[in-house]
């Protein structure tokens, strides 16, 4: 499998660890500031589901466990299930207990959606942390991605999507400027580089390229996963009004994704 795409960057330091932030073993662990039992509680769950701890199908502690494992109500554990399961990330099975039901999203390879509404309508919330943000001279791979002279002005980003606080998608992006002159000026972790760029022309063309990579160690920060976790890289160049406007390579943690497609039945060719 080849390596990932990502350049040595220059950006505002790396988030936190999710795998270091733990559930306190016993209530009186929580800080006032802290957000409310119960949340902690459904985060606690969702870490252990998101890391691939609890795959798909696996019998989640049943709230006397949790009440156990936690040092807390049961009333508390009671509502943390309660919401997870009408967020559609468990589900209860009458006389076996409470089961993952966290199936993996589909990484669509003919349409182009915005990860934000793909995300909303799973039930879930969409956060992202813009890394990088810059304007930079093209090199030979930007020039040949954008369709640009060597040393010209281009807009470089590098995103990180989050789904209920969890790295999915690592977003890194070649923009030409021609194409969407205030790139740089739009606040990224309010909308999305899709909701932007829909805004600017039609879109005329996409080209999409399905790579499977190692992870190099930058992804491995920024995704939170392990070195041995394999990704899904989707290239994708769009096209507007006769000119490339971006360029984009999409990472996606192989255990937090899975690649689909969708076609209409064919029509024969014309003589």
């Amino acid at each position: 499998m080849a390596a990932a795409h990502l350049r040595p960057l220059r950006g505002p330091p790396a988030a936190p660890d999710f795998h270091a932030r733990e559930m306190p073993t016993k209530a009186n662990d929580f800080h006032q500031d802290a957000p409310p039992l119960y949340e902690r509680v459904k985060q606690y769950i969702v870490d252990r589901i998101m890391s691939g701890e609890w795959p798909q199908g696996h019998r989640v502690p049943t709230e006397q466990e949790l009440v156990g494992m936690l040092g807390i109500s049961r009333m508390t554990v009671h509502r943390a299930l309660r919401e997870l399961m009408n967020e559609g990330m468990v589900r209860r099975r009458p006389g076996a207990g409470t089961f993952v039901h966290n199936e993996r999203p589909r990484l669509d390879l003919v349409q182009v959606r915005d990860i934000a509404e793909e995300i909303a309508l799973r039930g879930h919330a969409h956060a992202s942390e813009v890394h990088l943000l810059r304007r930079e001279k093209a090199d030979h791979v930007a020039s040949e991605a954008l369709g640009i002279p060597l040393r010209a002005p281009f807009f470089h980003s590098l995103i990180v999507h989050l789904e209920n606080q969890w790295p999915v998608q690592l977003e890194e992006r070649y923009v030409n400027p021609a194409a969407a002159p205030a790139y740089l000026e739009q606040d990224f972790t309010r909308s999305t580089t899709y909701a932007y760029l829909m805004t600017t022309g039609p879109l005329d063309r996409v080209e999409h390229v399905v790579e499977a990579i190692r992870p190099s160690p930058r992804t491995c920060e920024l995704l939170k996963i392990s070195p041995e976790e394999p990704c899904l890289v989707l290239h994708r160049r769009t096209w507007s009004r006769g000119q490339v406007v971006s360029r984009a390579w999409l990472t996606h943690p192989g255990s937090r994704y899975r690649l689909g497609a969708e076609f209409g039945r064919a029509v024969p060719e014309e003589a």
